[in-house]
């Protein structure tokens, strides 16, 4: 584990902006971080992957930013065991080389599998708390390692309750518990129309990973660190929020590809789990907000109106202002709180 003192944050992030780490240890080799490597200190403590959902205070983070980036995955059975640094895409393409089901439909989902633990990743109808079954982590404060179930980790919609209250615990592997046969079927429409319009066949691993694929591509939502000319945002950058259905069905109204009431409906449970929970895209378009508009070099990607983009020279202030101005809009003219989905690490002026 390589230690750097100062060192510039921009490079490891996906917005390419902020400060500098007081201090950062990098894991980048592929032997397992263990707890020896780890001083345990009172001071700040941050936790960074490939940085694919962070923003990160132009001011920087004071202490020890802990940057994770290799790792190894180990079989056991149906249950595979990857190092928190594992890029997660790698522990998908791990489990279908071995005809092990449930984690395909998360294919492309950039970042390491520690932060996929800690944010509940989802896509297309899985997400990880359907088969984690247990996170060992490391309090960095005292160095005792520790290893919590899933019911102890409090999973919820894009969210591990236990750890995001915990931000000294640092996830060091997780485990997944898969399946020799399928878990889930796809019933989410845009990848069902690109599984037709291909001629996928989803009744296999390779070919739903090939659907998955190419519907995020579709929506610009491919990321991947070693592309040094991959866009600049951190995906969608709001969770769906939760609304009263009458609000719902007015946010609905807003979709662009002339869905039925119905089928959004559906595509909202298959995405966030409940028939409430909006997408924060069609809140957005609701608000008044359009693909390509923009504050300066900040811009709500033309691809996408969900993805805020870095598209010149904006700092991570420039991102944060532009998140909050959307935020309180979104409020004002809907009574809709929404909430960020990326991680604001650091100090930011607030005035919203």
């Amino acid at each position: 584990m390589k230690r750097i003192n100062h060192l510039v944050l921009a490079p490891y992030t996906s917005f390419h902006c902020g400060g500098e780490a007081e201090t950062a240890l990098i894991q980048d080799e592929i032997a397992p971080l263990t707890a020896a490597e780890i001083a345990p200190s009172n001071r700040p403590t941050w936790f960074l992957g490939f940085g694919a959902n962070t923003l990160i205070s132009d001011r920087g983070l004071p202490g020890t930013t802990y940057i994770l980036r290799a790792g190894q995955i180990e079989r056991q059975g149906t249950t595979l065991i990857a190092d928190a640094g594992v890029w997660w895409d790698d522990l998908v393409q791990y489990a279908i080389n071995r005809n092990l089901w449930g984690l395909e439909f998360m294919s492309a989902i950039p970042g390491n599998v520690g932060a996929g633990i800690v944010g509940n990743i989802a896509a297309y109808g899985q997400a990880v708390a359907d088969t984690l079954q247990w996170a060992e982590v490391l309090d960095t404060q005292t160095g005792e390692m520790r290893r919590l179930d899933v019911v102890q980790l409090e999973m919820t919609y894009r969210n591990c309750k236990y750890l995001q209250s915990r931000r000294h615990l640092l996830v060091l592997r997780g485990a997944f518990g898969l399946s020799p046969h399928p878990t889930k079927q796809l019933e989410y429409d845009s990848a069902l129309v690109v599984a037709t319009e291909k001629n996928y066949d989803l009744t296999t691993l390779a070919g739903r990973r090939d659907t998955i694929v190419e519907a995020r591509r579709r929506a610009g939502s491919l990321w991947d660190y070693r592309d040094e000319h991959a866009m600049r945002t951190a995906g969608s950058f709001f969770r769906n929020p939760m609304v009263a259905p009458d609000v719902a069905e007015r946010i609905m109204s807003y979709d662009e590809t002339h869905k039925s009431l119905e089928l959004l409906r559906k595509m909202n449970t298959v995405h966030g789990g409940d028939a409430t929970r909006v997408s924060a895209a069609h809140v957005l378009l609701a608000a008044g907000y359009q693909r390509g508009q923009s504050w300066g070099d900040v811009r709500l990607h033309p691809s996408h109106v969900l993805k805020l983009e870095n598209a010149g020279n904006a700092s991570a202030q420039d991102i944060y202002n532009a998140a909050h101005e959307i935020m309180a809009t979104v409020r004002a003219k809907l009574g809709v709180q929404l909430d960020p989905e990326v991680r604001f690490l650091g100090e930011f002026d607030s005035s919203n």
